[in-house]
């Protein structure tokens, strides 16, 4: 089991069973066992944060009844960190679940999934901490600025 904690401060415990993966197959329509199938494959689908929210909503439903949470109020507490967070321990128990199936093609495709993740947040915060927004602008208008403009006394300065 995994866990992970909403934005709203509230622990969640992602359990993958036959259970509850017939729970996100009943409600979503969706075949965690077939990860491979469909098209496209369901694992490439895995990136899409609507559709990923709600496959992680399916299977803390249980959880969330009993807090009175809503699939809506719970998306709503998936802000950054805690989507991302929630991301992660899917991906993990996911894994642990495919692991004791033996099915280890899946485990490693699904470690791939997670190392792929980490490195693209990596490199695209490498790439916006690198960029000159002079340069960026000069570029996008083919001009030389000189500068960006002082921010006004009614706008906050980052």
């Amino acid at each position: 089991m995994r866990t992970f904690k909403d934005s709203a401060g509230r622990e969640w415990t992602i359990s993958m069973t036959i259970g509850s993966a017939q729970r996100v197959r009943d409600l979503l329509k969706i075949n965690l066992m077939l990860l491979e199938e469909g098209t496209p494959p369901l694992m490439s689908r895995l990136g899409d944060p609507f559709l990923l929210a709600n496959i992680i909503f399916c299977l803390i439903k249980p959880q969330a009844d009993e807090k009175g949470i809503t699939d809506i109020a719970f998306g709503e507490s998936l802000g950054g960190d805690a989507f991302f967070n929630a991301h992660m321990a899917f991906i993990g128990e996911l894994s642990d679940f495919y692991q004791s199936l033996t099915r280890t093609d899946l485990v490693r495709t699904l470690a791939q999934m997670q190392v792929l993740m980490k490195g693209a947040v990596a490199r695209a915060e490498a790439k916006i901490t690198a960029m000159d927004p002079t340069k960026t602008l000069d570029a996008l208008f083919g001009e030389t600025s000189t500068g960006l403009p002082e921010p006004s006394a009614s706008t906050p300065s980052p």
